[in-house]
């Protein structure tokens, strides 16, 4: 199906504006009590605590050597904030997940500040905020795949 201007300017209409209501000044890794850096938050914002994903994939996705991941990641797996294991079906590949502690410096040091986007969130109804929340991880997936695409 075809997607129209309106879509598309929807999009970009919607996006700053939420990222403008709820963002948060810049934060430097030795002014947080989590030690991260906004590369070290990005990169933890794209793990997630159950559904590992190949250091190799992450790499090609952020953009980033393999060998830059790599360092990134041991110094993240040093503070505990990320899990390496190796992946069942290729035991040569590893692959990253998030850990609780992981979860938390994340959240602490988004772009994003934590309480203006749950004041955000409590102005929907519990079945808007289940939609929204839903179409978002909708559109996050979507940006992931087109991003593998070269798009």
């Amino acid at each position: 199906m075809p997607v129209s201007n309106r879509d598309v300017r929807l999009v970009q209409v919607a996006y700053p504006q939420i990222y403008f209501a709820c963002h948060t000044r810049h934060i430097r890794r030795a002014s947080t009590a989590a030690q991260l850096s906004a590369t070290d938050s990005t990169l933890l914002a794209h793990l997630d605590e159950e559904d590992a994903v190949r250091a190799t994939a992450l790499a090609r996705h952020l953009g980033l050597a393999a060998s830059t991941l790599s360092a990134a990641i041991a110094r993240l797996v040093g503070l505990g904030y990320v899990i390496q294991q190796r992946d069942a079906s290729d035991g040569r590949a590893v692959k990253l997940l998030l850990s609780s502690k992981g979860a938390a410096a994340m959240q602490a040091s988004s772009v994003l500040e934590s309480a203006r986007v749950k004041r955000m969130l409590a102005r929907l109804t519990l079945s808007d905020r289940k939609q929204a929340l839903r179409g978002l991880a909708m559109l996050a997936k979507a940006a992931r795949t087109a991003q593998g695409d070269g798009q």
